[in-house]
Parts: C-alpha cells; sequence; structure tokens
C-alpha cells in the first residue's frame, strides 16, 4: 500500500510539473506542418521556442506572373500547384500569393471586388483548395494577401454606399462634402499621383482613396466595416490558410480632422502618407483584429507597415503588439527621399544601410518580447536589389549570391521574391509605353508635370518600376520561357535564355544553387535559424559582417558589397572553419568583390 501511495505520488508530481512547464510555454507542441520537436532531423537547438513560421522560409508568389497553366498568358492556381516541389527545393515553408480574388484588375488585384472568391483568370475556389492541400502535402502553407485598407470600387460594399447616404453601408467608406468651391475636401495626393479625392455625383460627395481612384478606402472608424474585415479573415483560416500579409496596413486610420496640408510640389499638393500614415488609434483597431482572427490559431501575420521605425516595433510586433512581424522599408527608400518623385535620388552610404537592419534586428531580439523580424530585400513592388542596392557594373551572379547570403543568413524569416532566387535585374524597357504598371505611368507623368525630361523621367522609371519585380517567372528557355504557350500578359524578360530555372539547375555555380547551399546550411547549423544577431565592423565601407550565435556555435558572416577587394580583422573568425563562400577557398582578412564567406567556431 505505501508503495502504491509513493508511485502514485511520484506521478503526480511528474504531471503537475508537465503541466507546470506546458503552461508557462517551456514545451510547444508541433504546429500543423512542422517538424515534430523530437524528430531524428531535430538538433537540441531546434527544441527551443521558435513557432513553425519563424523556423522556415517564406516566398513570394506573383500570381499573375507565377505559371500559366491554360495558355491565356496569365498566371494561375493550377500553374502554381505545378511548381510547388520547386519550393519544396528551396526550403520554402510559407508561400505568400498576391491577390487573386475577384477584381477589376485597376492594380493588379490589390482592387478586391470580392473577398470570397477566386477571380476567374486565375481559377477557382477547387482550384485554391487543391492548391492548400498539395501545398500542405510539401509541408508548405499558403499564406493569403489581406487587403483591408481599401476595396474596389466595384465591390458591392462601395456599390451600396455610393448608392445615396440612406443606406446601411453609406459610411462604410471616407465621404466628405466639397469645399464652398466645388473643390476637393483637401489637397492630399494620392499615393499613385493626382488628388486622393474623387467625386460621386449621386452622393454629391468625395470618397477618399489613397491609391487609385478605382480604390476607395474603408471607414474602420465604423464597427461594421471591422467586423466585415474580421469575418473575411475567419473565412480564410477556416479555409486552411497558414496567414496573412496585411496590405497598406498603416493607412486604414484616418485623422479626426481633414485639413490641408503644405505643398511638397509644384502641383499645390501634399503626399498622403505624410497626413495620414500611423494616425493614433490605429493600435485599437488592429489589437481587436489580432484578438478576433488569430487566437486559438496557429497562423502568422505580417504587415506592411511603411513609416513605422525602429523605435516604433514594440507597439507593432511581438508578444505585445499588433502583427507577428512587419515589413519596414527604411533600407528600401535609403536612396529615395519623396516616393511621389522618382527623379530625385540621394547618395547613401553602406554603414547608414546596415544601421537600418542592426536596428531592428536589436529591437525585435532583445527589447521585444517574442519580437521577430521578416527578412527581405525584395517584393512586388521594389526594385530588383541587385540592381537596386549594387553598384553599377556589378557582376549579376556574384551580387545575387551576395544578397542571397544576406537574405538568409541575417535573423528572421527570409522572404525571399519570385525570381530573386535566380538572379533577376531591373528591365530598362526605352518606353513607358512598354511598362504595366499604373503607378509607373502615373510617376512618370508626375516628372514631366515638374518640368523633368523625358529622359530624367525614364530614368526613374528604370530605377524604381514595379514591373521589374513582375516580370513572368523564368522556367526555361523555350519561348516565352516556360511561362505561357500564349502571349504573355507582360513581357518575359530578354535574358531569359540564360537565367532560368532549367539552366540554373544545371549550373552549379549559379545564383539557384548557391540558394540551395544556403538552404542546406540553415538545416545543419542552427544558430543560422535561432541565434541572435551582433553586428560586426559597423562603420566599414565596403563589408557587411555579423555572427549569429547559440549555445551550440558561433557563426560569423562577411559579405563583400563593393565591386573591389575589402580586407577586414581576421581576428573574429581565427579559430571559425570555413563553412561556405561563394568563391571557393577563402583568405582569412580579405574579401574578393562581391565575396561572402560563412565561417563557424563550434563551442
Amino acid at each position: 500500500m505505501m508503495k502504491n501511495r509513493k508511485t502514485a505520488a511520484l506521478l503526480l508530481l511528474i504531471l503537475t510539473v508537465s503541466l507546470t512547464l506546458v503552461s508557462c510555454g517551456y514545451v510547444k507542441y508541433p504546429a500543423a506542418g512542422s517538424e515534430s520537436p523530437g524528430s531524428a532531423e531535430a538538433s537540441p537547438a531546434a527544441r527551443q521556442d521558435l513557432k513553425w513560421w519563424q523556423e522556415t522560409i517564406a516566398y513570394e508568389i506573383y500570381v499573375k506572373s507565377f505559371k500559366d497553366s491554360d495558355g491565356d498568358g496569365i498566371g494561375d492556381l493550377k500553374g502554381i500547384i505545378s511548381e510547388l516541389d520547386h519550393l519544396k527545393d528551396l526550403g520554402v515553408g510559407a508561400v505568400w500569393l498576391t491577390p487573386c480574388y475577384v477584381s477589376p484588375q485597376a492594380d493588379n488585384g490589390y482592387d478586391i471586388a470580392d473577398y470570397y472568391d477566386i477571380d476567374p483568370a486565375y481559377g477557382t475556389m477547387e482550384d485554391m483548395d487543391r492548391l492548400i492541400a498539395e501545398a500542405d502535402k510539401r509541408g508548405i502553407r499558403i499564406v493569403m494577401d489581406l487587403v483591408f485598407n481599401h476595396t474596389s470600387n466595384r465591390n458591392e460594399w462601395f456599390t451600396a454606399s455610393a448608392s445615396g447616404k440612406d443606406n446601411d453601408k453609406s459610411d462604410w467608406y471616407i465621404w466628405r462634402d466639397p469645399k464652398e468651391d466645388g473643390s476637393a475636401p483637401t489637397n492630399w495626393r494620392s499615393i499613385f499621383g493626382g488628388s486622393a479625392w474623387e467625386y460621386n455625383e449621386a452622393r454629391g460627395q468625395y470618397y477618399l482613396h489613397t491609391f487609385l481612384p478605382e480604390q476607395p478606402d474603408l471607414n474602420w472608424a465604423n464597427p461594421d466595416v471591422r467586423k466585415a474585415v474580421i469575418d473575411v479573415a475567419d473565412f480564410w483560416v477556416k479555409k486552411g490558410v497558414g496567414g496573412f500579409r496585411m496590405d497598406a496596413i498603416t493607412y486604414i486610420k484616418k485623422p479626426a480632422e481633414f485639413l490641408d496640408g503644405e505643398p511638397d510640389a509644384g502641383d499645390g499638393m501634399v503626399g498622403i502618407h505624410s497626413m495620414t500614415a500611423n494616425t493614433e488609434g490605429i493600435l485599437d483597431y488592429l489589437n481587436e483584429f489580432k484578438s478576433a482572427v488569430q487566437t486559438g490559431t496557429d497562423i502568422f501575420t505580417v504587415g506592411e507597415a511603411n513609416g513605422v521605425s525602429a523605435e516604433d516595433l514594440p507597439d507593432w510586433v511581438g508578444a505585445d503588439g499588433v502583427f507577428d512581424m512587419v515589413f519596414e522599408f527604411g533600407f528600401v527608400d535609403i536612396d529615395l527621399p519623396d516616393e511621389s518623385n522618382w527623379c530625385e535620388t540621394r547618395e547613401w552610404t553602406l554603414p547608414a544601410f546596415k544601421q537600418i537592419f542592426t536596428a531592428s534586428e536589436e529591437m525585435t531580439s532583445g527589447t521585444i518580447a517574442g519580437g521577430w523580424y521578416p527578412m527581405f530585400l525584395e517584393n512586388h513592388d521594389q526594385p530588383r536589389s541587385i540592381s537596386h542596392f549594387l553598384p553599377a557594373g556589378a557582376d549579376r551572379a556574384a551580387g545575387g549570391k551576395a544578397l542571397g547570403t544576406l537574405l538568409l543568413t541575417m535573423r528572421g524569416t527570409p522572404f525571399i521574391m519570385e525570381g530573386q532566387e535566380l538572379g533577376y535585374i531591373n528591365v530598362d524597357w526605352p518606353s513607358i509605353d512598354d511598362y504595366d504598371d499604373i503607378s509607373t505611368k502615373n510617376h512618370y507623368q508626375f516628372a514631366l508635370d515638374e518640368g523633368y525630361t523625358e529622359e530624367e523621367a525614364m530614368a526613374g522609371v528604370h530605377r524604381f518600376a514595379r514591373d521589374s519585380a513582375r516580370t513572368p517567372m523564368q522556367w526555361d528557355s523555350s519561348e516565352n520561357a516556360g511561362f505561357t504557350a500564349g502571349k504573355p500578359w507582360l513581357p518575359v524578360y530578354d535574358d531569359y535564355a540564360a537565367c532560368n530555372v532549367e539552366e540554373e539547375t544545371a549550373d552549379p555555380d549559379s545564383v539557384l544553387n548557391w540558394y540551395h547551399s544556403l538552404v542546406k546550411l540553415r538545416d545543419g547549423h542552427r544558430e543560422l535559424v535561432d541565434g541572435s544577431y551582433e553586428e560586426l565592423f559597423p562603420e566599414d565601407q565596403q563589408i557587411f559582417a555579423y555572427v549569429r550565435e547559440n549555445d551550440e556555435a558561433r557563426a560569423v558572416v562577411l559579405i563583400n558589397l563593393s565591386t573591389e577587394s575589402a580586407a577586414y580583422d581576421a581576428s573574429c573568425v581565427e579559430q571559425g572553419e570555413l563553412l561556405l563562400g561563394t568563391d571557393g577557398e577563402s583568405e582569412k582578412g580579405l574579401l574578393r568583390p562581391l565575396e561572402a564567406v560563412i565561417y563557424e567556431i563550434r563551442k
């Protein structure tokens, strides 16, 4: 009897301790689709308190440009399904799809007419269900792009709101009366150019649009609107998606008063970003959304947080923040002082570039409980990083490898932009008529209206046009790069014969195979996934260097982002073993142009 009591007491003690560990967060069960923490492949470091989306690699697909399955020249969901193994081979565990909902396509899908259905150009809801299922078989989760600052002007919500002042959606958008002279309520310029206000005859009022007139802004001050967007998110969570990217989210809260601003250009207008971004009270809305949508799930959210600085991050990410991660744009805009004027750029230095990353890394890893960083260098709105951040004349393959090293070894979840793994560069089409993007066309016209020459306006287009990130994916050297059997909606870039998945897979020295090497390295050296971050040589004008360290090892990453050889203090790698280098063997203390190396010191 005494023995049974002792055994029972011991079992009770074990159970109590186990429950305590779970409740305190020291023991975590695997999220859906993740490896078991106790699997044979998992190192002790892998059993740390990381969520599935912190350990994986994310990949952005511009749906219209990834793969066309039916020959109409437009990428689609079936096309994505056919190429999922390419993503699996890259170690991708989360795929962010740009909007594929029903849309008139005024802004390539970022003008949504129906959040609950798939645009016929991309397929059907059955195709989406199959994509989610097929991706899951490969350990990949689908991440949807939620565009909630605005809808399409053909969305039934707006149709009702615009029909008059006496309906249940009358206050679902931002309506204001004209000024006494009949002009727009304020002198705000939309992000895509021109007035941010559009007149509606039926109501005799103007509505606000941060972007195109076809993209009217929702009124988040109305609780019915907030309930409606929560319902949309819940619908997709139940579909089985793994998370959401929140588009243009910093603009959802509007100021209490709508006042003119100080003009910042010859058109007498002021950019709407400076008048509405991150208005006080926005966090209340986003906390409400987080509580309603994420509670009890293992999804993640990443916000497009233009205007959020490193100092703001405690309110935006982590255990107490409104998102799991946010995309910041300080480094993206380092050479662009004014988003509305692509013709005026500024010189920047590598130390300033590095400091932007380091400030955010230090904030998310040190100050913020549960803070995490989404590491990216490109997306569908930005130039290609080789063209953007490297000196003119930089070798394309070497540059792609150097920047790929930065992307895949920094602390945080890497986000690869479709084609980045092949070393894509900006397009340089000669005429504005060659471009599709409405924002690019508007920026070009703004430049001409401001007195710049056509040559200067086109130079801005070549630097910043969004089409550079949207050209069709290049799969092989056949006609149209294997993207489509028809005429592609946007021209395939003329380098496709050499720069494509098939050719780069066969070339051991390609950018693609360098990405594969980095992915394997991350898998076998956990400090590159869960390790801390510390910058080295912050004032160095050529080298971006840092340490990733956990309890088992210390990795030192050194990347020469210049086209000249660069010396460094080799004491940081004196005891280290070279794990990987873009040029094979490397001389400690010296980096060749655009060379990247990773050393490791085991503990």
